[in-house]
């Protein structure tokens, strides 16, 4: 049975180090370079299929890993998001039973982003990777209304990815311990989850599926945490003047990946706010690096057959365009 794996990192050098120059360096980027991990996002090729091949992973979609273009100036990160979707496009084209891929967009140039969605989409992009924030302008600015507007008119899912938070939250909520503890608490620990769970919730309540029904979001580590507190949730919804509830959006509008977390109360709680038919596979990688071992005891855990095909490949492959005949 095929199985496909998105939110599979990588990184484009050239951005590394436009990133590393710019006056405040996301401190995010030093995670990249723990261990090996630098050497595996920089491989879109011998490597990185022969660490699928071992996992079991038949076909993986890859994503630009944090924080994007989007800590860049408007030139630069127009220049980059073009040059990133050109290599990854490239290592599609070089492997194509192998690879897909989601693009990256200039954000903190609102003026292109459309026209960089439209390119990537020309080039094979089966969606695109976002970040809830660029510099102070939130991801339901009503400068990108019109990004929503063409990534759902061109049926490209859109991937809310965690980003560290802003210095002035980190300043008020994340410092007073070592270096890295304070990194890791601002990051994977807490921070970089709030900081999704808060950009989706924004975007629901600004009313963005209501004037975009068809616009799909994908949320990684099983929602971001806003499966857990859809109650409290909920009670916003007549506050904004929703249509319906949050908890509604979320089963018709957002898709959960797993994102390498294989804790499977993580996979019954999902089950009580949407279905198998919004649940999607993924590693993470190379930040999470789970073994055949534990991906086939993850799915073990689903209640059947047809629910183990829509979570391993037929989810993905509906939801992102791909074709899966031999």
């Amino acid at each position: 049975m095929t199985l496909i794996g998105i939110e599979e990192h990588w990184m484009l050098p050239e951005l590394a180090s436009a990133l590393e120059a710019v006056p405040h360096p996301d401190e995010s980027l030093l995670l990249n370079k723990r261990g090996d991990t630098g050497e595996r996002l920089g491989d879109l090729g011998a490597g990185r299929l022969a660490a699928m091949d071992a996992q079991g992973i038949d076909m993986a979609v890859l994503a630009l890993t944090p924080p994007g273009t989007q800590a860049l100036p408007a030139a630069e990160a127009v220049a980059l998001s073009r040059l990133a979707n050109d290599t990854a496009a490239e290592a599609v084209r070089a492997h194509p039973t192998r690879f897909r891929s989601l693009s990256t967009l200039p954000l903190s140039s609102p003026p292109h982003v459309v026209a960089e969605l439209e390119r990537a989409a020309s080039l094979g992009h089966v969606g695109t990777m976002v970040y809830g924030r660029s510099g102070d302008r939130f991801l339901d600015d009503p400068a990108y209304e019109d990004f929503f507007a063409a990534a759902a008119a061109l049926r490209q899912p859109v991937f809310l990815h965690p980003q560290i938070p802003s210095q002035a939250l980190r300043g008020a909520a994340y410092r007073g311990f070592d270096p890295m503890t304070e990194l890791g608490l601002a990051t994977f620990g807490w921070g970089w989850h709030v900081e999704a769970a808060t950009a989706a919730l924004r975007l629901v309540l600004r009313g963005t599926f209501d004037r975009h029904p068809d616009l799909v979001l994908v949320l990684g580590h099983w929602g971001e945490l806003l499966p857990f507190w859809l109650d409290r949730a909920d009670s916003l919804s007549r506050l904004a003047g929703l249509e319906r509830p949050v908890s509604d959006y979320l089963r018709t509008n957002v898709f959960l990946t797993a994102s390498g977390m294989l804790n499977p109360a993580l996979l019954r709680h999902a089950l009580t706010v949407t279905s198998t038919d919004r649940l999607i596979f993924s590693t993470d990688y190379p930040f999470q690096q789970p073994t055949r071992a534990e991906i086939d005891t993850f799915f073990g855990h689903l209640d059947t057959e047809e629910d183990r095909r829509k979570v391993r490949s037929a989810n993905a492959a509906a939801l992102f365009g791909i074709d899966l005949t031999p």
